[in-house]
């Protein structure tokens, strides 16, 4: 089925959301600002994407994985963490919270060497996607099945020399 973001974005709009004057909308939330964007995949928008400035910053992320996660279950969306691969919920917090600050840690020590540490663009991100295959597993399905088609087509030729 094909991503809603009309969907997600008018249940964001009944939020505190403003927008700069650059065009980036920011989520405005009690611990901070998320940047909220879209991801596309081919031209077409394939989920909305929530992106967490880096640092150390666990109460907004705790804060952005419950008003996320309610806002995925109003979308009847699911909520991604693309650090931990899979779909997370507002009782996921405590991992995803670990998580942030692993990559906030590291990024931070990468870029230690570099002049200003952690640049203004740093982000962890969360997006809202609509159930179904990642782009890898059907990719993956899809190999599988061409595999079985073949199998059967030349099991079938077999048979048909081997009675002829």
């Amino acid at each position: 089925m094909p991503y809603e973001a009309a969907r997600v974005d008018g249940l964001l709009s009944e939020r505190r959301l403003t927008v700069r004057p650059d065009g980036v909308r920011l989520w405005n939330l009690k611990h901070g600002d998320v940047e909220v964007g879209v991801l596309r995949e081919g031209g077409q928008v394939v989920a909305t994407e929530l992106r967490v400035p880096l640092g150390e910053q666990p109460d907004l992320m705790r804060e952005v994985v419950s008003e996320a996660s309610a806002l995925a279950r109003a979308a009847q969306v699911r909520l991604m963490d693309p650090q931990l691969g899979r779909a997370v919920s507002g009782t996921d917090d405590t991992m995803v919270v670990e998580q942030y600050l692993r990559t906030a840690r590291y990024a931070s020590e990468v870029s230690g060497g570099l002049s200003g540490g952690l640049s203004g663009g740093s982000y962890e991100s969360l997006s809202t996607e609509r159930p179904g295959f990642q782009p890898g597993v059907r990719f993956f399905a899809i190999v599988i099945g061409v595999f079985i088609a073949l199998y059967l087509i030349v099991d079938s030729m077999l048979s048909s020399l081997g009675s002829g």
